[in-house]
């Protein structure tokens, strides 16, 4: 949804060198462009050995038909023998967990030669996809190729997602305890827990145990777990080598046609990345009975006795391999199923790279239109002999050609991935007040500075449009809550000129129960595609458990009322309508201030609530705020006495001040919030600190 923001918002690389024209102060800009395309040539004979000793003239590359110059190649040759430091399989003495986890591999520098003539192996766990049973064989059967059938040439990764995020346990090593080391790390039922009903004769009857539509869960889990994948092979990409992901799951199941997209992107992305997928079936050889085992509950219905329920329960899973066959034919792997012995999947991986030639050329098609390329790799010296490469690559693209799919799926990507992205500057306010014994509504407000945003002149107005997502984790990396939004900014003639100085400030409100949460939004600009992240824990408190205190909710600070019709953004519930916003009062919002600087010309709009859910009837409250500079008390307001509750059950009790700032010098505060409760001799406070600008 577009949404248009009025006035009030805070007027509140790639081939040859092109000259530009000379800007107005007379400066000349050059840019230079240039796109490297690396392949990986495997070349045998005819007896299926590996070719050596072949230079840059055996070989001819075309790209659309186009011959290209090679600019360097170099062979890669790996150690196919065993290797004699095999530990037995026993389990090491003792663990030492790593203090950090990386969230990117490390790329590869110019002149750094430590994975030439290694051979790369990236594993790669889907908790999510797996069931405990499951966990526990994929976990196993990766300690077990590490104890005793690495090979000298190998060099391993451990990647794992478990719903939040792609995680790279351990970059690129050959050191067995260290990898053994991060597999323990792994906790098993971590991440599981998101098991399908596939909506049909095959779904057990649960009186619609899940509140939203299956079918509907189903789509958004199996774009994720691709998206994942797509994050994983993407890490990958910053290394030259060829490289091998091999990834443990209990089957992978498209929803229809709903899902062909985000499989198309995986695909593409590890076609690019050089990376060959190898799927493992976790599940191993199953022998299931008709309908089910006592793991889950009867279909119930009269495809039971028709014979419906056991073809959905097959067709089901044939389906989920089908998927894991897919992406490893697509990628030029090949995927292990119905098969016990899971390790044999990573051998399966390890013997399929063999020596191997890194070709690299400049294309003479350098455009960042996205379009496909194709590659034809020979050798002018030798017809007979075999060459196994990538037949083609899509060509990156600029922000300007992204298509509406190309922008969702570069938010998802970066909401998934573990570092933030820095390129606009977000600033966030988390608040929270309680709505009845058991929900708090989290109003939450971001601000942006208008100087970050990129503005384009359209049908005579300035305009710009900036992409919302967000999402909310509880303890356990659970997604509880999220926003999409986004917002189209119009904005002419002096107003667009003002937006430069002044941010503009987004908010939405989240329902949660009390605990601790993180949330992480990101907000790109739609005309540039920079993009800002913003990462954060809070708490919730449980007030009902508060009675040595007055129990307050969060302290706003506002120097801004806005009418609603102008508002940005107003929480709704699907179901619910409009959510009671403790900030919209009399047909005005109040909008936090985030970064918590004021203007001594404008008054300071301070807003809380306090709660009496015990008294019997409404306790009268004085409240006043005071302002300390350092030690020294430089301003307080005269106690305000509050005799007059909200009539619900929580007896909220709305606590409003003005404050006029004028007589504040400028510079840094300490704003205090005095609640007393004389009958109940209870108090509450509240601290934080504040610039007050000239």
């Amino acid at each position: 949804m577009i949404r248009q923001l009025t006035a009030w918002i805070l007027v509140c690389g790639l081939v040859m060198a092109q000259q530009q024209p000379p800007a107005p102060d007379g400066t000349v800009t050059f840019r230079a462009n240039t796109q490297l395309v690396v392949e990986t040539v495997v070349v045998k004979d005819k007896n299926g050995k590996p070719v050596e000793g072949l230079t840059a003239k055996d070989f001819v590359v075309t790209e659309d038909g186009v011959p290209q110059t090679i600019q360097f190649l170099e062979f890669q040759k790996l150690d196919t023998q065993p290797d004699p430091s095999a530990i037995p399989a026993a389990p090491p003495a003792t663990v030492t967990v790593p203090a950090v986890t990386r969230s990117q591999i490390t790329p590869e520098t110019p002149g750094d030669i430590r994975y030439r003539d290694k051979r790369m192996l990236a594993i790669y766990f889907d908790m999510t996809s797996m069931p405990v049973p499951d966990q526990i064989r994929a976990l196993g059967a990766a300690t077990k190729f590490i104890r005793t059938q690495m090979k000298p040439a190998d060099m391993l990764s451990i990647m794992s997602y478990t719903g939040a995020a792609v995680k790279i346990l351990n970059d690129f090593t050959s050191d067995r305890d260290q990898l053994e080391t991060s597999i323990q790390t792994l906790v098993v039922g971590d991440g599981q827990g998101f098991d399908e009903n596939a909506a049909d004769e095959s779904t057990a009857d649960s009186g619609t145990a899940f509140g939203q539509d299956d079918a509907e869960f189903n789509i958004f889990n199996t774009d994720r777990q691709l998206a994942a994948l797509q994050t994983a092979v993407k890490m990958l990409g910053t290394l030259n080598e060829k490289k091998s992901l091999i990834y443990f799951a209990s089957g992978l199941r498209l929803n229809g046609t709903n899902n062909q997209a985000q499989l198309q992107a995986t695909t593409n992305a590890a076609v690019r990345a050089n990376v060959s997928f190898y799927p493992i079936d976790a599940r191993g050889l199953v022998a299931q009975a008709p309908l089910g085992d006592a793991t889950v509950g009867s279909p119930g219905g009269s495809a039971m006795y028709s014979g419906g329920s056991a073809l959905a329960v097959s067709s089901n899973f044939q389906r989920s391999q089908d998927t894991l066959y897919a992406l490893a034919a697509d990628t030029g792997g090949k995927a292990l199923l119905d098969y016990n012995d899971l390790a044999q999947g990573i051998v399966q991986a390890q013997q399929a790279v063999t020596s191997y030639y890194i070709i690299g050329y400049y294309t003479t098609k350098p455009a960042l239109d996205g379009k496909y390329r194709k590659v034809k790799v020979s050798l002018s010296s030798d017809a007979s002999a075999k060459l196994d490469y990538r037949v083609g690559y899509y060509a990156g693209k600029t922000f300007s050609k992204f298509t509406t799919a190309d922008k969702e799926r570069q938010l998802e990507d970066a909401l998934m991935q573990g570092d933030p992205v820095t390129e606009l500057t977000i600033a966030m306010e988390v608040d929270y007040f309680q709505l009845n014994r058991a929900e708090y509504f989290v109003p939450v407000a971001m601000k942006i500075p208008g100087s970050e945003l990129a503005l384009a002149r359209r049908g005579g107005a300035e305009h710009t449009v900036i992409d919302f997502i967000g999402e909310v984790k509880d303890e356990y990396g659970t997604t509880v809550s999220n926003v999409r939004d986004k917002v189209a900014i119009k904005l002419s003639g002096e107003t667009a000129a003002q937006l430069a100085k002044r941010p503009i400030q987004y908010d939405t409100g989240f329902t949660l129960l009390p605990g601790t949460y993180t949330i992480k939004v990101l907000a790109r600009d739609d005309e540039t595609g920079r993009i800002g992240t913003y990462m954060n824990k809070f708490l919730i408190p449980n007030l009902n458990k508060v009675d040595k205190r007055i129990p307050i909710s969060s302290v706003v600070l506002s120097s801004q009322l806005v009418d609603m019709k102008d508002a940005l953004f107003t929480a709704r519930d699907k179901d619910k309508g409009l959510i009671a916003n403790p900030l919209v009062q009399n047909g005005q919002k109040r909008l936090p201030n985030v970064t918590r600087v004021f203007s001594r010309n404008k008054d300071m709009y301070v807003y809380l609530q306090a709660y009496e859910p015990n008294a019997a009837t409404m306790q009268p409250l004085v409240a006043f705020v005071t302002f300390y500079r350092g030690q020294t008390k430089a301003f307080e307001t005269a106690p305000l006495p509050v005799t007059e509750a909200l009539a619900n059950r929580l007896k909220t009790v709305p606590l409003k001040f003005i404050l006029s700032l004028g007589k504040l010098q400028p510079g840094r505060y300490n704003c205090q919030v005095t609640v007393l409760d004389p009958t109940g001799q209870k108090a509450a406070f509240w601290q934080a600190p504040v610039m007050l600008a000239p």
